[in-house]
C-alpha cells in the first residue's frame, strides 16, 4: 500500500463535504508533478486530507476507491482524476506548524514542496501523522 496527501481549500471542498458525500472525484489538478502522483495512486491506498488556506491542517483520512480516469472538468486532454472515499476523521487535526516542528517530518513533502496539491507520503510519515492526530487505523 502507498500513502498520499491531497490538499483542498475547505471553502471549495472540505472534509465535511467528503464525509457527507462518502466519495468524490478528485478533479481539477493542473500540475504535472501532481498528475504523476494521481496516476500512481492505487485502489486501497490511504490518503491524508489537508485543509489549506486558513486552517492549514491535516483533518482526515480517505482512500483511493477508483484509480485514475479522465478528469471531466478539464478543457484539455490528458488531465486525470481519482475517486476518493472518506475513511476517518483525525481525533485531533494536525496543523502545518506542528508538522514543521515534529522530528521525523523534516522531509515531509508538505514542508519541502508545500505548493504541490497531491504528494506521496512514506509509511513512517503516515504513522507519525496518525500518532500526532491521536488516531488509529
Amino acid at each position: 500500500m502507498n500513502y498520499w496527501l491531497v490538499k483542498s481549500d475547505p471553502e471549495t471542498y472540505g472534509w465535511l463535504e467528503l464525509v457527507k458525500d462518502k466519495k468524490t472525484e478528485w478533479t481539477g489538478v493542473r500540475n504535472y508533478a501532481a498528475r504523476l502522483h494521481l496516476r500512481a495512486m492505487k485502489k486501497g491506498d490511504l490518503v491524508l486530507f489537508y485543509h489549506s488556506q486558513k486552517s492549514q491542517s491535516i483533518i482526515g483520512i480517505a482512500k483511493v476507491s477508483k484509480e485514475f480516469f479522465d478528469d471531466s472538468t478539464a478543457s484539455e486532454p490528458g488531465w486525470i482524476a481519482v475517486e476518493l472515499t472518506s475513511v476517518k476523521q483525525l481525533a485531533n487535526p494536525v496543523t502545518l506548524s506542528e508538522v514543521k516542528k515534529m522530528k521525523g517530518l523534516e522531509k515531509f513533502p508538505l514542508v519541502t514542496i508545500s505548493r504541490l496539491s497531491v504528494m506521496p507520503v512514506t509509511a513512517v510519515e503516515f504513522d507519525i501523522i496518525l500518532s500526532m492526530g491521536k488516531t488509529k487505523m
